[in-house]
């Protein structure tokens, strides 16, 4: 996933060294055998690896007793839920619990069916371009197909140099209906689901240049979803002052997806948090410093779980070296329980093996 190293320098520094001790690899394919198992470095050799720094604020929280050293609570007027920091990364709250297991369960429906809508990007967009209601295609077993229409064969558009370009014609259709000589190439509906990565909301990022490009079509940041970051914002932000959600990154993670450590700068006043949302799969969070030689923490994260960064936090390399999916299982039992019914059987097979992180910013 984006954000991963890939200089030598960085394979030597101490974040890179988290990332190897907790991240899943494959075992070696021995021939005729089956790869489809993954064990973490520095483990028992059985799969289950060394957990044991690993910070579980859900744990401090049903503990209820004397905090680690390093470790606080941060009390905010007008904020009903605990709320953990540490004491030498300033900026940085964790929320466990933040979201009640029916706002989960909504938030992954909208993160599936409603975020990857046109205008809003994916990476699937470069591909394919806008592609609609991906998440029904999927559900009725659809195939996008790329189809020759002789109505649109003339149609170009002019690229930035001058010259043509033939627009590709993208539709989903049942496969009956897939006609001999009229299908250039074709994938499953379920398969690009499998393959969403991210999407963007509100102002829209350009992951090339690496900054917002306003003049891209956009819709606001839906309602209900800035409602509960300027809720969840509040122990980060500035007295007096309500946080302004402009945008939006949707990260989806597959069972072997990563994010490498990076920093999250492009965002003009970093006084104001990161909102970050996690559903589905529980993972390993690392937050690291200035600089990618400091010795990050590793903390888990699960569904409801909240995370903000502002100030000096926005400054600190972070990433996820790792999910757990398919024999943690009993980690989201409550959301499998509450997504049992025959419309969410789709939604329930993919959370079951994924996770998906909603990040609010204020651009500007």
């Amino acid at each position: 996933m984006y954000g991963a190293p890939d200089t030598a320098a960085a394979e030597r520094t101490a974040f890179r060294r988290a990332e190897k001790q907790y991240k899943l690899y494959k075992p070696p394919n021995p021939k005729g055998r089956s790869r489809s198992r993954r064990k973490p470095t520095g483990g028992d050799g059985g799969g289950g690896g060394d957990l044991s720094a690993v910070v579980d604020f859900h744990a401090l929280l049903a503990a209820d007793g004397e905090l680690p050293a390093g470790i606080g609570r941060r009390d905010c007027a007008g904020f009903d839920r605990p709320v953990f920091c540490f004491l030498d990364r300033s900026g940085f709250y964790f929320i466990p619990g933040a979201l009640s297991t029916e706002e989960q369960c909504y938030w992954i429906r909208e993160s599936l069916k409603t975020f990857p809508q046109p205008p809003n990007r994916t990476n699937l967009t470069a591909m394919y371009g806008s592609i609609s209601d991906l998440l029904i295609a999927a559900k009725n077993q659809k195939i996008l197909v790329e189809v020759k229409n002789p109505d649109d064969q003339e149609r170009n558009e002019q690229n930035n140099s001058g010259g043509k370009t033939q627009s590709k014609n993208f539709k989903f259709v049942e496969e009956l209906e897939i006609q001999k000589g009229e299908v250039c190439s074709s994938t499953t509906a379920s398969t690009l689901v499998r393959k969403l990565r991210w999407s963007t909301l509100g102002l829209q990022f350009d992951w090339s240049k690496r900054n917002y490009d306003v003049s891209l079509p956009h819709n606001n940041i839906p309602d209900p979803l800035a409602s509960l970051a300027k809720k969840m914002a509040i122990p980060a932000m500035p007295s007096g002052e309500e946080f302004k959600p402009e945008a939006a990154i949707v990260n989806y993670y597959g069972p072997s997806d990563m994010l490498g450590g990076h920093v999250d700068d492009m965002e003009a006043d970093w006084t104001k948090p990161i909102v970050s949302i996690s559903l589905g799969s529980k993972c390993i969070f690392l937050l690291g410093g200035k600089t990618r030689d400091e010795v990050p923490t590793a903390m888990f994260l699960r569904s409801g779980d909240i995370v903000l960064m502002a100030g000096e936090a926005r400054e600190h390399f972070h990433g996820v070296p790792r999910i757990f999916t398919e024999s943690d299982e009993q980690e989201i039992s409550a959301l499998v329980s509450h997504l049992s019914g025959k419309d969410d059987q789709f939604i329930l097979d993919y959370i079951k093996n994924s996770r998906i992180n909603i990040n609010i910013r204020q651009v500007y």
